[in-house]
């Protein structure tokens, strides 16, 4: 009895191996082993990538910096030295899609200009990968959608990379829209800026997804949906240029207004050419002021009844990538799904229509 009991044991094992070896992705994904920590691969080795993520990927509980994807090999050397990431786990964009047979690998962080967004996101969700992807999520509405689609149809989750929502900063001023510990909203003032000196990067070229509007104009728009807790219903915009030279096929500085369904409106000012960054919030019975509002430093502010908002946090980004290492690990909800993504870009989307015709957009 114990010897059939053995075979039919075995038999069974035999079948199910040779099943998931043939599972889609979408169903190796929901049976892959739970890990204490995950391992995560940067896409793209620029300036954020390089001196923000991955030292950020030091000071994390639960993920860490397992591998990367880089077109220049000339790169490689030095990350693999500073950071020990095995040969197995360095990838180019051409066998890219090979990381579905990595299991070191368990995040895929997309870091590549705004119109690569979509594409890897894609790849990343057909590997069977769960996707971090930065901001601006994708330069169209049409693009988000599709990101969406493919991590749900893959059973995989999809963050994007808001630091400042995971930040105790930004969280106490939403809270006081939540309590209503001023009475409603009223006013908001939302500025993100700085000054960019560079005349030939992915942020002056429309083919790569450059223009204020998606890269610090999401800032500005979150700081008015995230005061009011509510998404605008109407948009006015206009975008200029004083450096025609440089920002000749997108734009340099936008404002636009927007109003909200509460009736509270806002003012918000993005530009790749004036220093700024603050946050005003007007209620019926005091004020909520940020400066700075979006800064990789910290955030600070202080309320009208003289309650300071100063919670120091050591790194965003890794507080960031914590806290979504932790909802895939606990099979809870993204603080910054996709969907939030979304509803900046049919914004920006409404910003750009409101300047070229000079009119008021509805949402």
């Amino acid at each position: 009895m114990e010897k059939k009991q053995r075979r039919l044991f075995l038999k069974q094992a035999g079948a199910m191996a040779a099943t998931t070896a043939f599972l889609p992705n979408s169903l190796w994904s929901a049976t892959r082993q739970q890990k204490d920590k995950l391992g995560v691969a940067l896409v793209g080795l620029g300036y954020y990538s390089t001196d923000l993520l991955a030292p950020a990927l030091q000071l994390t509980k639960n993920c860490e910096l397992k591998g990367i994807v880089t077109g220049s090999p000339e790169k490689i050397p030095v990350w693999k030295k500073k950071y020990g990431i095995a040969d197995k786990n360095i990838y180019n964009y051409g066998n890219f899609d090979d990381i579905a047979n990595n299991p070191d690998i368990d995040v895929i962080y997309i870091v590549l200009p705004p119109s690569m967004h979509a594409e890897y996101t894609i790849r990343a969700a057909n590997t069977g990968k769960h996707v971090w992807c930065e901001k601006p999520m994708a330069p169209s509405v049409e693009e988000c959608e599709k990101m969406i689609k493919a991590c749900k149809d893959n059973k995989v989750k999809l963050a994007i990379g808001y630091r400042c929502q995971h930040d105790p900063n930004i969280q106490a001023y939403m809270q006081v829209a939540k309590e209503r510990t001023f009475g409603k909203v009223m006013m908001v003032t939302s500025a993100a800026g700085y000054f960019d000196g560079r005349t030939d990067h992915w942020k002056q070229k429309k083919a790569l997804g450059g223009g204020v509007m998606g890269d610090m104009g999401v800032y500005a728009i979150q700081g008015a949906r995230l005061a009011t807790g509510e998404e605008p219903i109407s948009v006015l915009a206009q975008t200029y240029t004083v450096r025609p030279d440089i920002y000749h096929e997108v734009e340099e500085t936008a404002m636009f207004q927007l109003e909200f369904p509460s009736g509270a409106r806002a003012a918000c000012h993005t530009s790749f050419g004036i220093n700024m960054n603050y946050l005003k919030i007007n209620y019926e019975k005091g004020w909520v002021y940020m400066e700075p509002h979006s800064s990789y430093n910290g955030n600070k502010g202080v309320r009208s009844d003289g309650v300071e908002i100063n919670f120091p946090i050591e790194s965003q980004q890794a507080k960031q990538m914590d806290e979504d290492a932790a909802s895939i690990i606990n099979g809870t909800n993204m603080l910054v799904p996709g969907e939030e993504g979304l509803r900046d870009i049919r914004v920006v989307e409404a910003v750009y229509k409101s300047a070229a015709k000079d009119c008021l957009v509805k949402l």
